[in-house]
């Protein structure tokens, strides 16, 4: 089962990676946090008390065995920026704007907050490289998987068919619609690949974030793909969802490091 359990949270992993990575993406369970970011918000920026959310970053490292002064996180904008974590970031500085961190520091553990939009997590075996990128709508249109991708390979030297990736918990399909714009800027990009991404019922757009993202890895020449088909919307008892709680809510987060 990808759903694992210690010391007291519950947290999703990919079968995909090897034990040569240590990653985990965390439920909301298990934390300090009082309603509406019960109870393991890691978000620091949705009005949670600041100290809850240090707690619960502690939690969360500790239970991956990782020292929490190993983070190297960034400040999220939508986008298609990139970090090279060459080190932990140091605990007084801001977190730099960015929506793709990379790393092939073993020292290093990579952090990232989620709320419906997709975490894409990447391992490249060969070169020992791992990755995490935040897309949602706006950054999978701007390419945010592709961009990671040819990173990897300009970077670290990675062959797209030798890196491993996994397509986090995040809104669904039947949860997410979309409006005119959202929608043509989808079909300029995806072309006819555009028909696997939006769905129309009842008049209404709907859109596939992890067949898009999916798409963008396959053409990019990425071979193995774990998708985990998990909703945020339609499991509120472990994740939080920007949509389906109108945004009073928490931030999850995923964690990724070299073993």
């Amino acid at each position: 089962m990808p759903f694992h359990e210690r010391n007291n949270l519950r947290y999703y992993s990919f079968d995909i990676f090897s034990n040569a990575v240590t990653q985990a993406v965390f439920t909301r369970r298990g934390g300090v946090s009082p309603a509406p970011w019960q109870s393991l918000n890691l978000g620091g920026s949705v009005g949670d008390d600041p100290l809850h959310v240090a707690e619960n970053r502690i939690r969360i490292f500790d239970a991956l065995g990782r020292a929490p002064a190993s983070i190297h996180d960034v400040w999220l904008v939508h986008g298609t920026d990139i970090v090279y974590a060459d080190a932990p970031r140091p605990l007084d500085k801001h977190p730099e704007r960015a929506d793709i961190i990379l790393t092939d520091n073993p020292e290093v553990s990579l952090f990232m907050r989620f709320a419906d939009c997709v975490p894409l997590l990447f391992h490249d075996p060969k070169k020992h490289v791992i990755g995490i990128s935040h897309a949602g709508w706006m950054g999978t249109v701007k390419g945010v998987a592709t961009t990671t991708i040819e990173a990897m390979q300009t970077r670290y030297g990675c062959k797209p068919e030798d890196v491993q990736a996994g397509i986090g918990p995040s809104i669904g399909v039947d949860h997410y619609e979309v409006g005119e714009d959202v929608v043509s800027q989808f079909r300029e990009k995806y072309g006819r690949d555009a028909e696997r991404i939006l769905q129309e019922r009842n008049g209404s757009h709907y859109l596939d974030l992890w067949a898009a993202n999916l798409i963008q890895l396959q053409n990019a020449g990425v071979e193995q793909v774990q998708v985990s088909g998990v909703c945020t919307a339609c499991h509120l008892d472990d994740w939080f969802s920007h949509r389906a709680e109108k945004g009073k809510t928490g931030r999850f987060g995923a964690l990724m490091a070299l073993a």
